[in-house]
């Protein structure tokens, strides 16, 4: 295990924030904060430049993060290396995923893989896609899935799985009545729709682009941060949405929703993203193969 003032300054030198590095380690900010001091003491030098209210990584600071990163994750791979001599699969699983893939899809899938590996400790962080990928970058998660191709120096991004998007509506809204629905016809009626940065949100806007429908010819009601109080909007008659297919099964079900084969279709790639060049314990490399078949299986 290393020194827990190491991660701590490492946290804080990645994020260069006190307070996001505190978000990160579910940490207090002031206990962060002595951590930190208490390294500078041990070598009586400043790690940070404080002014302004943001920080930046002293001469000291860019080499104390050098060898950081080599010692965490030689200790990562120490600690693993070791449960594995046991014949162990056990151990704290770091994983991160875009909100539509964490509501719709990995429940099950995290399910299975506990009951078939109790030992395992699975931590799930959701976020849109963008952030996610951020934080493979940075070290605090072992491995991402998201819905839109990232292009970070030091990932990985390979495809995973194939999604079916499909447009939804509330039983009573003008769009119910078709069999199937073209993009250039959407135009006609009110949109809702993801933020700004969310996976979906840069499919569905490359769509509509594909099929000649500038984006902002679109009726834009709302723009809203996942795909829960999406549907619940939807499901008001406000207007309509595109979301997986796979999201909705329980909605359409109870007649709370009806979903629109777009004309034609859109599907988009389901990605995997890890640390092109980090140690990967047994524990990682068998929830990915496992994550990839039974995401195969869902949605095929």
């Amino acid at each position: 295990m290393a020194d827990r003032r190491l991660q701590v300054f490492h946290a804080v030198a990645k994020h260069l924030s006190f307070t996001r590095a505190a978000d990160a380690l579910f940490m207090t900010q002031p206990a962060v904060t002595f951590q930190v001091r208490q390294l500078e003491e041990q070598y009586n030098t400043r790690l940070f430049e404080r002014r302004h209210g943001s920080i930046t990584l002293t001469q000291a600071g860019e080499l104390a993060l050098s060898y950081a990163e080599r010692i965490l994750e030689l200790s990562d791979e120490m600690d693993t290396r070791f449960a594995e001599m046991t014949g162990e699969m056990r151990g704290l699983l770091l994983i991160g995923a875009s909100t539509t893939i964490a509501e719709s899809l990995l429940p099950e899938v995290l399910a299975e893989f506990n009951a078939s590996h109790p030992q395992a400790r699975p931590r799930l962080i959701v976020a849109n896609s963008e952030a996610i990928a951020g934080r493979v970058a940075d070290h605090s998660l072992e491995v991402g899935l998201v819905d839109a191709p990232v292009k970070l120096p030091g990932l990985t991004c390979e495809v995973c799985c194939e999604d079916e998007l499909t447009v939804i509506c509330a039983p009573g809204y003008p769009l119910a009545e078709l069999k199937k629905v073209g993009p250039r016809a959407l135009v006609d009626y009110e949109y809702l729709s993801r933020e700004p940065g969310s996976g979906t949100r840069d499919i569905v806007d490359n769509y509509f682009r594909a099929n000649k429908v500038a984006v902002d010819d679109l009726k834009m009601q709302m723009e809203l941060g996942s795909q829960e109080a999406l549907k619940a909007v939807v499901a008001t008659s406000l207007g309509f949405a595109i979301v997986s297919r796979a999201a909705v099964d329980k909605e359409l079900k109870l007649g709370l929703l009806l979903a629109i084969p777009l004309d034609p279709p859109l599907r988009r790639s389901i990605f995997l993203v890890q640390l092109e060049e980090r140690f990967r314990s047994r524990l990682v490399t068998t929830f990915v193969q496992f994550a990839r078949q039974r995401l195969k299986e869902h949605l095929a």
